[in-house]
């Protein structure tokens, strides 16, 4: 098995070398690991290409199957290669909460070492293997590096009593949460929520009193998902400005939060109604001999579709 080193390091070189620059006239070489396809070229391009429009964004948007190491190598790739080009680059991470930004930012200032930083941070599972290298990528060139979650019990909350469970919060909590939340029934991103909460449930079909079970626990889940979008979208959009002329933020999350500009990215287009944005969803596929382009057309501007490991199944 590879060292989780050595795959970020053996991939970062397929990734960033194995295709042509976007300038050259001929077709993309295919990458055994990745390929690239542009939803405004109609076509497969380069990473070079990739790289190039996710440096001409204010705001990247790249949506993650969590799972999926080459994802995550292309992730670290995309980030060095934007930073290469924008000397003024903000890191932002689903994966850390906001009540965790001062550890955080202690870390990166180096006034803690990386072990009271972890104790105090509470990283996700696998940060280790799948994030680490971004965020020692950040501390090297002086980045800034966004907590930009809400904390997961807050988000508990909602999802058990509602938006409306916040207003009984004591004081403390309320800078974790964001300042203003819409969570709208009647638009695509709830239609979407539904569907893949629907797609979660087994066996016949449900009994009356099924249903209204799961639309009460749909919409409370929905308005935690919208809870965490806010509280991303509000993060990035600040940070943006905080960073200055010039500044542009690279944003990791759950592909959902950010699949066909919905989620996180309309929270920072309310929030930032100006900057350009760009969305990037990956997919990892068995196979790259017939890829779904067509299937997936509407998910972001970019669609990477990485090629899963022989040996690492999807949930390792």
């Amino acid at each position: 098995m590879n060292r989780p080193g050595s795959l970020f390091g053996s991939l970062f070189v397929l990734v960033a070398a194995c295709t042509p620059p976007a300038s050259s006239a001929r077709a993309p070489v295919a990458s055994p690991v990745l390929r690239v396809y542009s939803m405004q070229a109609s076509r497969f391009v380069s990473f070079e290409h990739l790289a190039d429009a996710a440096a001409r964004a204010d705001v990247v948007f790249f949506g993650e199957q969590h799972d999926d190491p080459v994802t995550h190598a292309t992730e670290l790739a995309l980030l060095a290669a934007v930073g290469d080009r924008r000397p003024n680059v903000v890191l932002s991470l689903e994966m850390f909460e906001r009540d965790v930004q001062r550890p955080l930012d202690d870390y990166l200032a180096g006034r803690i070492g990386e072990g009271a930083f972890l104790a105090a941070s509470r990283p996700w599972e696998r940060y280790t293997t799948d994030y680490r290298a971004m965020v020692e990528l950040a501390r090297v060139r002086g980045w800034p590096v966004v907590a930009s979650n809400v904390p997961r019990r807050l988000a508990s909350v909602v999802s058990r009593g509602g938006l409306g469970a916040l207003d009984t919060l004591p004081a403390a909590d309320r800078p974790w949460l964001a300042r203003e939340h819409r969570c709208p029934r009647d638009d695509e991103y709830f239609t979407r929520f539904s569907d893949q909460m629907r797609g979660h449930g087994s066996g016949g079909p449900a009994s009356a009193p099924d249903t209204t079970g799961l639309r009460v626990m749909t919409e409370r889940f929905y308005e935690a998902q919208c809870a965490k979008d806010e509280a991303m979208g509000e993060s990035i959009a600040d940070a943006y400005v905080r960073a200055g002329r010039g500044a542009m933020v690279v944003h990791y999350d759950g592909s959902f939060h950010s699949d066909f500009g919905l989620g996180t990215a309309e929270r920072v287009r309310r929030r930032l109604p100006k900057a350009r944005t760009l969305v990037i969803s990956a997919i990892p596929v068995v196979s790259f001999d017939s890829l779904d382009v067509e299937g997936n057309r509407r998910r972001g501007d970019f669609i990477v579709f990485t090629r899963r490991l022989a040996g690492v199944p999807a949930g390792r």
